[in-house]
């Protein structure tokens, strides 16, 4: 528990008057909802700095105890704040306009449509681009049509404006989540092309979002391609202010596939060269030069027979002679003492 001693002496007052308004009518004062702290502040009119310096108080007592503070919700935020109450009307609606026109089928069209729709449902609400940067699943939670945005430190409620179900901001924001639910499964791109072509992705219901254990960022960058990164990471606030500007001035891109280059077509093989059509004289002339081949060598034969019988004359004349040749007889121990 905050002590006095711990507590700044500017919100020593504020937070007494509101502890003993709460006492007197009987509504905790710690954790206090929004709804006692609007009672609270209707039933202490003031100035708007007054009345903006004891939301602080009431939110710093909060905070330190760990506790959401009521004084962040955006309804206090408006009622607080009337020009800026305005001026996020205005934007709100301008936005809100653009939402029926962002495709939610077709690849990858329905994916950034779907993406993009969501995105300009919350921005639309006013929530800080930097917390959008960091919003996780777990922090969204639908109540009926309405969509409730609860970061801990931010608080908002998003009513349908319409009457048209499908642009319910429950109906939505569920369609992106249906893009985040079935990658979760089916972290293929081709599959998630294919569902988006066909416009069958499996629906999911607000109690399938409150019993999915799955957290994770709920918005981040897609390429050109539809490609999501991994592991994913958060869409920047200044891509955020981008997406949002393109979409109020007209010039979103309309995310069209890249044209694929076409395929290099194999080259015909090349025809052989067609052979110069044969003369009347061809056979004519093979025939003679056979002919001339054939009386040319017509005595290969005897010349062929004439060689064989000189080397077999030969053959015979160096036999008789090795058996005619005799070795010398060896000399004798008398001859050699007679030498």
């Amino acid at each position: 528990m905050t002590t006095t001693l711990s507590r700044p002496r500017r919100y020593r007052y504020d937070w007494s008057l509101f502890q003993d308004w709460c006492t007197a009518v009987d509504l905790p004062s710690l954790p206090a909802a929004p709804s006692t702290l609007a009672l609270f502040l209707a039933e202490h009119p003031a100035t708007a700095s007054t009345l903006r310096a004891r939301v602080t108080a009431i939110n710093w007592h909060h905070d330190h105890a760990g506790l959401s503070a009521p004084g962040r919700s955006d309804t206090l935020r408006d009622l607080l704040d009337e020009r800026r109450a305005d001026r996020l009307r205005h934007a709100g609606e301008l936005i809100r306009q653009q939402i029926p026109q962002l495709p939610t089928d077709g690849w990858p069209q329905g994916l950034f449509g779907r993406r993009d729709a969501a995105l300009l449902l919350i921005a639309a609400a006013g929530m800080p681009l930097q917390q959008i940067t960091r919003l996780q699943r777990s922090h969204i939670t639908c109540d009926g049509d309405a969509l409730v945005v609860d970061t801990g430190r931010y608080r908002y409620r998003l009513d349908p404006t319409t009457g048209d179900p499908e642009l319910a901001p429950a109906a939505v924001y569920r369609r992106w989540a249906q893009v985040l639910a079935f990658t979760d499964r089916h972290p293929s791109t081709r599959t998630l092309a294919a569902q988006l072509h066909r416009g069958r992705l499996p629906d999911i219901t607000a109690d399938d979002l409150s019993r999915d254990g799955r957290d994770g960022l709920v918005f981040t960058p897609i390429d050109r391609w539809g490609y999501l990164p991994l592991p994913p990471q958060p869409l920047t606030a200044g891509s955020i202010a981008a997406i949002v500007r393109q979409h109020l001035t007209g010039t979103a891109p309309a995310h069209t596939l890249p044209p694929r280059r076409p395929r290099p077509v194999a080259a015909a093989p090349t025809p052989p060269p067609e052979r110069p059509p044969l003369s009347g004289e061809y056979y004519h002339r093979g025939t003679a030069a056979r002919r001339d081949a054939l009386t040319a060598l017509a005595d290969v034969g005897d010349v062929l027979d004439d060689v064989e019988a000189r080397a077999d004359a030969l053959l015979e004349q160096t036999l008789a002679m090795i058996e005619n040749w005799q070795l010398p007889e060896p000399i004798s121990t008398t001859d050699k003492e007679q030498r």
